[in-house]
């Protein structure tokens, strides 16, 4: 069933200028839709770089690129009116080849690492894939699309690459892949947008050995053109995050929890703790009257109950246990009778509840990968309009 048609593919980033032309198009489309009754099932849009950003980080402050208004005004218009998705290409792999000086791989791949601050939202972000989201968020709702949905029609890693492409490797790619399907049929959502369902569509299905560039630009590949295999990656999002195989695995391994300090203040661990119940998307329900972590009824054991909640779902990292200075990362498991701290290890953030047809649903929705071809249905129309 086909879903989606875009017109166009990041036309910004065409040696030809043919952004004008591309509004104008998808009317047209969306005006043959409407004929055939069509309109309300198969949404119109156009895929975009990253690029048409023109400030990304903070992701707090990022924003459209001004040069591209004039087309992006009226696609926005049009995309808010008939309820269209903003599609976007988002490849954290080009952010740390370019700059990995300043990002980090762990940061890349969604492995456990130190994170960045917000200096703007104090919002923390594990992963560079949020990272560039979220700037994408705020853009928009700069110019008063908060609304608009996101989607994500491309994002990967290579799996080869030539000698200055040293992060192109399968252990990468599979890394990346694995855990960013992890990410997003769990529905995290980003910092900013807390438990928001983001599509994400992977690229690509096959390698393309003929493609001209880079060597790393014909290995993104799940398979060779011949079918087979280019490595083994699970795309369930039931198993458990992939991580670097050296150094200090504390955290990665799931010995490390994080606690409320005790030489805290009351009035700091009482504001920490209703930001992570709050902003923090930490489900708290366990330690509400009559729940397995209610007791002891005091501050510093609901704290320590919802730091660690936190921390664990944001990778286990030491930003992610700072709470303002209220909270510590110990190796002491702190659950005690049927209260359970969780960890890494076991991969979730409530104690209480258990595994709901939403996340069967989510797992199922990630299984046509490889038939994606039906539900997003990629036309370069601008080569084709004088059909319409």
């Amino acid at each position: 069933m086909i879903k989606y048609v875009t017109v166009g593919a990041e036309v910004t980033e065409s040696t030809i200028n043919v952004t004008s032309l591309v509004v104008p198009a998808m009317r047209n489309v969306q005006t043959a839709l409407k004929k055939a009754g069509l309109d309300q099932k198969i949404k119109v849009s156009s895929t975009h770089a990253l690029s048409i950003l023109s400030r990304s980080f903070p992701p707090s402050a990022g924003a459209l690129d001004s040069k591209y208004a004039y087309f992006l005004s009226p696609l926005l218009q049009f995309l808010a009116q008939t309820q269209s998705p903003f599609m976007v290409n988002v490849y954290p792999y080009y952010a740390y080849r370019d700059n990995p000086r300043k990002v980090s791989l762990d940061y890349a791949l969604f492995r456990p690492n130190d994170g960045v601050i917000d200096p703007n939202t104090g919002l923390v972000y594990t992963n560079m894939f949020d990272a560039q989201l979220d700037a994408l968020f705020f853009a928009l709702e700069a110019l008063n699309f908060r609304s608009l949905r996101v989607m994500v029609t491309e994002t990967g890693w290579p799996s080869k690459g030539g000698s200055k492409e040293p992060a192109a490797t399968p252990d990468n790619a599979v890394t990346y892949i694995g855990n960013l399907v992890r990410h997003v049929i769990n529905n995290t959502g980003t910092p900013s947008r807390p438990g928001q369902e983001i599509d994400t569509y992977i690229f690509a299905v096959f390698n393309e050995n003929r493609k001209p560039g880079l060597e790393s630009e014909r290995n993104w590949g799940l398979f060779y053109p011949d079918e087979t295999k280019v490595y083994n990656v699970d795309i369930s999002g039931t198993g458990l995050p992939y991580v670097a195989t050296g150094g200090n695995l504390t955290s990665v391994d799931g010995t490390s929890w994080c606690v409320a300090s005790p030489s805290a203040k009351e009035s700091d661990l009482q504001k920490a703790l209703d930001w992570a119940c709050g902003s923090g998307n930490v489900d708290c329900s366990p330690i509400q009257p009559g729940q397995p972590c209610y007791e002891p009824d005091n501050l510093a054991s609901h704290a320590s109950y919802a730091f660690n909640n936190y921390y664990q779902k944001n990778g286990a990292s030491s930003v992610a246990c700072n709470f303002g200075g209220t909270g510590n990362i110990t190796t002491i498991n702190p659950s005690y009778e049927s209260c359970v701290y969780t960890t890494s290890r076991n991969g979730t953030a409530n104690t209480t509840s258990t595994p709901s047809s939403s996340g069967v649903d989510s797992i199922a929705s990630f299984s046509w990968l490889i038939g994606w071809v039906t539900t997003l249905f990629l036309v370069h129309l601008l080569t084709i309009l004088k059909w319409l």
